[in-house]
């Protein structure tokens, strides 16, 4: 009897050996999770809530974007190359200067009405190159060391700029100390932490315009200061008088606020020195850059010349390589700097007053700002 039950306890173990779990008959468990493919991430994993698994989830949706894009790209490719002329127009990406909304003051280069009104304004002297404009330059109380680097690009950048300490002076005593003194602008330089962060512009000459009190005064916001010395490729700029480039400034307050800016230079340039100062509006930053033209000459080789040559009475055409050294110009632009970026806040006739001063355009961000396709210059 004891012997039969040691004999029966033998045989279900091993039977339990035999169908039990795969460690335990000495063999590796099969890895399951290799069969399990990953599903792909095809919406924005913003909903979420652990950071962890969230940012991991949004590098996976951010790679399986650019695959898919690259991939689309290579296949439009594909198509195009196989139909030849018979492809189909690259379609122009939308960005928000060609979705811009309609602004109901935008006017185009050849509008009469805006040519004779711009014939009569304050700055017409200045573009007819009857009045040299003569700027005065001063800053905030107490400026930090290094606005005067960006006053020294600034007296390289703009011709007849003359600086002034700013001392305990107010505004309107230096609007008064300079137009007395026959300057046609005043300039003033904001800081925060030893870095520009504003321009106040103001037109000092009295004209018929502006009933014959000087004006208009405007303010800009001054922000992505690089200096000369800190361009990369940078020239050094030469005494002559720049070329004036406005660019980009479409409706009634851009022009003006492109005229303003360009009162600021002479219109004599002299092209000898190649110079050019641009104000490219791009919505309602006005980027500011100071570039250098150059034209330079490269070789280039000919085609070849065929020749016939006589052999014991046979004419043989021999094609005989002749180099010859021709001279190709190119031009390209070297900046020379400053580079910074302008945003006008407000516009106010007259000169500056900002107690009694009536404005043409102030810049209200909550009533103005309502979609990111809203431009104002």
């Amino acid at each position: 009897m004891y012997i039969d039950n040691i004999i029966t306890i033998i045989i279900m173990a091993s039977g339990k050996r035999k169908g039990g779990h795969a460690s335990l008959q000495g063999k590796k468990p099969n890895n399951s999770t290799k069969d399990i493919k990953s599903r792909p991430v095809t919406n924005n994993p913003g909903r979420i809530r652990n950071k962890l698994k969230r940012s991991e989830m949004y590098s996976k949706y951010l790679l399986e974007k650019k695959a898919q894009k690259k991939q689309t790209r290579i296949q439009r490719e594909k198509e195009a190359e196989a139909l030849g002329e018979e492809a189909p127009k690259r379609s122009t990406p939308k960005t928000l200067d060609n979705t811009r909304e309609s602004e109901s003051t935008t006017v185009s280069p050849d509008d009469e009405e805006i040519i004779a009104d711009e014939a009569e304004d304050e700055f017409a002297a200045y573009f007819a190159d009857e009045i040299r404009p003569k700027i005065l330059l001063t800053t905030r109380p107490c400026p930090s060391s290094n606005l005067f680097h960006f006053i020294a690009d600034l007296m390289r950048f703009i011709p007849q700029l003359y600086y002034y300490p700013r001392k305990s002076y107010s505004v309107k005593e230096i609007c008064t100390f300079g137009s007395n003194r026959k300057f046609t602008h005043l300039i003033v330089l904001s800081e925060k932490s030893k870095v520009c962060n504003g321009m106040l512009i103001s037109h000092l000459r009295p004209s018929t315009a502006s009933n014959g009190l000087g004006g208009p005064t405007a303010f800009f916001k001054v922000s992505n200061v690089i200096p000369s010395t800190d361009v990369p490729n940078n020239g050094s700029p030469t005494s002559h008088i720049p070329e004036l480039n406005l660019h980009g400034f479409t409706t009634r307050l851009g022009h003006r606020a492109g005229r303003f800016l360009g009162s600021i230079f002479p219109h004599n340039a002299q092209f000898q020195g190649r110079q050019v100062a641009t104000f490219h509006n791009q919505r309602d930053f006005i980027f500011v850059r100071h570039h250098r033209y150059i034209f330079e000459n490269e070789s280039m080789k000919e085609a070849d010349e065929s020749m016939e040559e006589e052999n014991n009475g046979k004419l043989s055409s021999v094609s005989t390589k002749k180099k010859k050294q021709m001279k190709k110009t190119k031009a390209r632009l070297q900046e020379l700097g400053p580079r910074f970026t302008l945003k006008m806040r407000w516009l106010q006739e007259g000169t500056f007053d900002t107690q009694f001063g009536e404005y043409e355009w102030f810049h209200k961000r909550k009533e103005m700002d309502t979609t990111r396709r809203k431009f104002h210059l």
